[in-house]
């Protein structure tokens, strides 16, 4: 039976360096990794890494946990945390837990015992509650921070602050923020965000919500958004925003100016609308990444990093109308 040694004696390598060849091709040069699997074509070696993972005490799963699958803005994130878990030889399975009430805890400790660490995305429960929930599991929070625990976020909330700027520069004088789920953490960053921007350029802000990251609750944010009289609209998340959009239309008015992501503004040929995007496969690897990191060394002081969020502010002084 061909081993890892057999494949090391034939690259010319030591062992060490043949396994992670295997588990971690990206810390091993690329010529290495080129006459370690080289070697193991030749041989006939596959790596067998579920055995590997579970004679370390391992089941080589991760999990990520998302509050709900109704926003869109979770599925690159999970794209990309499963291509980085995919490199290092790990099954990433996806769940729904939202960390919200204590029913969830019963399900949530299954989940902790059949895997080897978690990534999760945006809860919405207290500190307490989450750490408590958490537990030692390794972990990596996605969008929250909390003291103690190692998190990656989208700073989007300074994208927000800017884009709110960007409007009261333009001329825009009565703006919306539509918030959203309510214990949302990135929620609160981002209406602090807009908040002191718009008090610091001396415009008026309404906040409106909480709601879901829904169209239909964009729908539903209308008639709020409406008696505010706003010449420019800035939605916690794009499905909100469109849904403010369609009300609007299908009532036969036009809306006011709302912020949208690039995906969005291009599809539609609207260069003069704001657009925010977060690089949500990049914060999915950073994350995996981060938490492959953590398994390996538990010991490490817990990491904190937060990702720069693109803004394009477009035209906006076309749009600012009567208001500039």
């Amino acid at each position: 039976m061909v081993t890892i040694a057999d494949v090391a004696k034939l690259a010319g390598v030591s062992k060490a360096t043949a396994s992670r060849a295997f588990s971690r091709p990206e810390i091993v040069s690329p010529d290495t990794a080129m006459r370690v699997h080289s070697a193991a074509e030749k041989l006939g070696f596959v790596a067998n890494n579920a055995a590997r993972l579970l004679a370390g005490g391992r089941s080589g799963i991760l999990a990520l946990v998302v509050p709900t699958l109704d926003n869109s803005y979770f599925a690159p994130i999970i794209a990309g945390a499963q291509s980085r878990a995919d490199a290092a030889g790990y099954q990433l399975t996806v769940v729904v837990h939202p960390l919200e009430s204590a029913a969830e805890i019963p399900p949530f400790e299954r989940l902790r015992r059949q895997v080897d660490g978690l990534i999760v995305i945006a809860p919405r429960g207290s500190d307490d509650f989450i750490e408590s929930a958490l537990g030692s599991t390794p972990t990596v929070l996605v969008d929250r921070e909390i003291d103690g625990t190692p998190s990656v976020i989208a700073d989007s909330a300074a994208a927000f602050g800017r884009l709110v700027q960007g409007l009261a520069d333009a001329g825009h004088r009565r703006i919306v923020y539509i918030g959203g789920p309510a214990g949302s953490w990135q929620d609160r960053q981002r209406t602090q965000a807009a908040q002191g921007a718009a008090a610091s350029a001396g415009v008026r802000l309404a906040v409106v919500g909480p709601y879901p990251s829904t169209f239909a609750a964009g729908i539903e944010a209308s008639d709020a958004v409406r008696a505010e009289d706003p010449s420019a609209v800035v939605p916690y998340a794009t499905a909100l925003g469109l849904g403010v959009q369609f009300a609007y239309l299908s009532a036969g008015d036009r809306p006011p100016l709302v912020s949208s992501e690039r995906a969005i503004v291009q599809a539609l040929g609207h260069d003069d609308v704001p657009a925010i995007d977060a690089d949500g496969h990049q914060l999915g690897s950073v994350a995996a990444e981060m938490l492959l990191t953590r398994i390996s060394t538990p010991d490490a002081p817990p990491e904190r990093q937060r990702l720069d969020v693109e803004l394009e502010l477009g035209s906006l002084r076309d749009l600012a109308g009567s208001d500039a």
